[in-house]
């Protein structure tokens, strides 16, 4: 039974693919060339193999861009969402200003609790404004806060002055929202759980981290419950986003040339065997003697010779991450030496089994190899917000 089956897939075989003749006349001379089905089979499916391979790596290219313009749109309709609880705090808070004022009849009472609000937004602005682009993201609302016109009344002077602590407060809360989130995501493209790079135990922050509850914490600062919860939600995503960001600066995002790439991580062709086999890093384009940068702080762990790498180096960064840098021309550190991210290590060239000049870029986390490509594409995003 297995034969005859066999012998029907043979039969079906040859009358797809028949034997075919090819007779080709050059120079006077006739030449002959037969395709057996056997050859034709073997055309066929390697033309089936490249068209598969260029369907998966298209369907690769789309769901990441996808999954970028995914957090984009998030970030907006977060930004939207803030804006709106602003307007819906002014509303209050001249509600407020009124009820206030008609109860106590006086500009003593608040012009004291403008004073103490505005010691505790002076700790919060105190922790912030180190922080990359905060003054660029404050500066409007700096500006207006302070623009008071000198004719009005007293009162009125203490309403505008609190007003301003109000849009303050919520301009800052908005900053440090929004560089949180964008760490986060970062993080995440990366492959990488933001929560595990963030103190436990609000070690950032002071007080206004350390008391979790609003009533306590309103106590310590001597002003109203509400406000002070708006602090403590300030400063909660200000020592993420610092946190966050203290961690980016120790991890291999940046790029270790200006270049751009050739061959990306997975399985690929291999360019000698012209067979399918697993490519562990990125290569980076270029030529001989294109400098070659570190990606992130570290200590130097290896250079030298590796088989099928060519001259290489391997820097150690810390928390289970080493970066790879192969095929160098050039190797301008020794084992044991600190190196600073962007700093100058090597140069590229076609060491070991390379087709031509470039650099075989390689990430791993604790013992397996990562894709160079997420970690590239996140410090480009984190970029995007400083």
């Amino acid at each position: 039974m297995e034969m005859t089956r066999f012998a029907r897939l043979r039969r079906s075989l040859d009358e797809l693919f028949p034997e075919r003749h090819l007779y080709v006349r050059s120079g006077g001379e006739m030449r002959a060339f037969v395709l057996t089905t056997g050859k034709q089979l073997a055309g066929a499916g390697a033309v089936a193999a490249g068209a598969l391979w260029m369907g998966v790596c298209t369907a690769a290219m789309l769901v990441n861009a996808m999954a970028i313009s995914g957090h984009d749109q998030e970030l907006a309709r977060m930004q939207a969402k803030s804006e709106r609880l602003v307007a819906d705090r002014e509303a209050r808070l001249n509600s407020a200003v009124a009820q206030l004022t008609a109860a106590e009849g006086g500009v003593d009472q608040l012009a004291i609790t403008v004073e103490k609000r505005h010691a505790a937004l002076a700790m919060l602005l105190s922790d912030i404004k180190d922080a990359p682009g905060v003054a660029v993201a404050l500066a409007p609302t700096i500006r207006k806060a302070s623009n008071i016109p000198a004719t009005v009344s007293p009162m009125r002077r203490i309403e505008l002055v609190r007003a301003g602590q109000e849009r303050l407060i919520d301009a800052a809360d908005d900053f440090a929202k929004t560089r949180a989130d964008r760490l986060r995501l970062a993080f995440r493209l990366a492959g990488l759980t933001p929560s595990s790079y963030v103190p436990k135990g609000g070690s950032l922050g002071g007080p206004l981290i350390e008391a979790k509850d609003p009533r306590a914490l309103a106590a310590v600062l001597d002003v109203d419950e509400g406000f002070a919860q708006r602090i403590q939600h300030a400063a909660t995503n200000l020592s993420e986003a610092g946190a966050l960001a203290e961690a980016a600066q120790n991890l291999p995002f940046a790029r270790p040339v200006s270049t751009g790439t050739s061959s990306g991580f997975g399985v690929r062709f291999d360019p000698f065997t012209r067979r399918p086999a697993f490519h562990s890093g990125l290569d980076f384009t270029g030529g001989y003697n294109f400098p070659i940068q570190s990606t992130a702080p570290g200590v130097v762990s290896f250079t030298g010779v590796r088989s099928g790498y060519g001259n290489t180096i391997e820097i150690d960064h810390g928390r289970g991450f080493k970066t790879r840098y192969a095929h160098l021309q050039a190797i301008a550190v020794r084992p044991g030496q600190r190196v600073a991210v962007g700093q100058r290590i090597g140069a590229m060239g076609s060491t070991g089994r390379s087709t031509g000049p470039h650099l075989h870029y390689e990430v791993w986390v604790n013992g397996r190899a990562q894709n160079p490509g997420r970690y590239v594409k996140a410090g480009d995003y984190v970029l995007q917000g400083d």
